[in-house]
Formats: structure tokens, C-alpha cells, sequence
């Protein structure tokens, strides 16, 4: 899905807010996103995600105790995989990330392996650090951070040995 707000040759992972109803159009390309994230060796091949670095997160619902999983844009740091919980901008973060600010331990999906890790949330020079070299690898988040008065948390995730 393209916003007419980017440059042409920008992936985009957001739902447009155009839509009827973004957050059912949302878990519905996420919900076709899972089986095509698994049956390829942990690499996206369809849809707006395709060709883009991809992990599932799974966290443990901060409120119900439920398994939650959602698919999110990674980077990295060393050994390290690099979140943004930048929910397209919006006002709140997503849910995801207030799972893991309860329950820190979390399960990744990644590249065809499955690893539990902890997640630690970045603050400082080393938030803008890995928010900055997120926006060069992907100006869309430099839009997201433009479009919400939040601070855009940065969260890394170790893996546990």
C-alpha cells in the first residue's frame, strides 16, 4: 500500500488511515503475512513487507497473559535485533510494546529460527543513535516520529543463551 506522501521507491508497512477500517485491513495483511513469513525460511514475498527485514515478536498480553504475535521491521546492532514501536505515528504505541514492558522475555522469529531473547528499551544518545540510523535506512520513520507528538521508543532485543 502506497501513501501519495512518500517517495515512489519507499516500501510502506502502515495500512492508509483513508481506509474504512485500518485496523481490520491491518490484521488482515497480517494475518496473511504469518503463513508467507514461515513457509519462506522467515523472509516476506508478498504483500508490503515483501523484501523487507522481518521478525515475529511474540509477547505475553501485559493485561490477559494471551500469546500475542505481531510481525515487525528489524534492524541490527551487533548481535542485537533493533525495534521501533512506531505504529505509523500514531498518538499511542502499539500494543506489542507495552507487552513487553511487562514481560520483558519474549519469543523472535527470525530468518527460519525461533529464540526466546529479552527486550530492553533505549533511551538517551542510544535511542536517537538507532532511531537515526533506522530513519537512513528507512525515511518513512522520520514521518512517523513528524506525525506524533511521542517520542518513538527504540527497543532491543537480546537474545537470551
Amino acid at each position: 500500500m502506497t501513501s501519495p506522501h512518500a517517495p515512489p521507491d519507499e516500501p510502506h508497512t502502515m495500512v492508509p488511515m483513508t481506509d474504512p477500517d485500518p485496523r481490520a485491513a491491518f490484521a488482515a495483511m497480517t494475518k496473511a503475512l504469518i503463513p508467507d513469513f514461515r513457509a519462506n525460511g522467515g523472509q516476506v514475498t508478498s504483500g508490503p513487507f515483501a523484501g523487507r527485514p522481518v521478525l515475529l515478536l511474540t509477547t505475553t498480553g501485559a493485561k490477559s497473559g494471551q500469546q500475542r504475535l505481531a510481525p515487525v521491521v528489524y534492524s541490527r546492532d551487533g548481535d542485537a535485533y533493533v525495534i521501533v514501536a512506531s505504529k505509523g505515528g500514531a498518538p499511542t504505541h502499539p500494543a506489542w510494546y507495552h507487552n513487553l514492558l511487562a514481560k520483558p522475555v519474549v519469543t523472535v522469529e527470525v530468518g527460519g529460527e525461533t529464540f526466546e531473547a529479552r527486550a530492553s528499551v533505549t533511551e538517551g544518545a542510544e535511542r536517537d543513535r538507532l532511531f537515526a540510523e533506522r530513519v537512513a535506512a528507512s525515511p518513512n520513520f522520520a514521518e512517523y516520529q513528524r506525525r506524533t507528538t511521542r517520542v518513538i521508543p527504540v527497543v532491543v532485543l537480546e537474545r537470551i543463551r
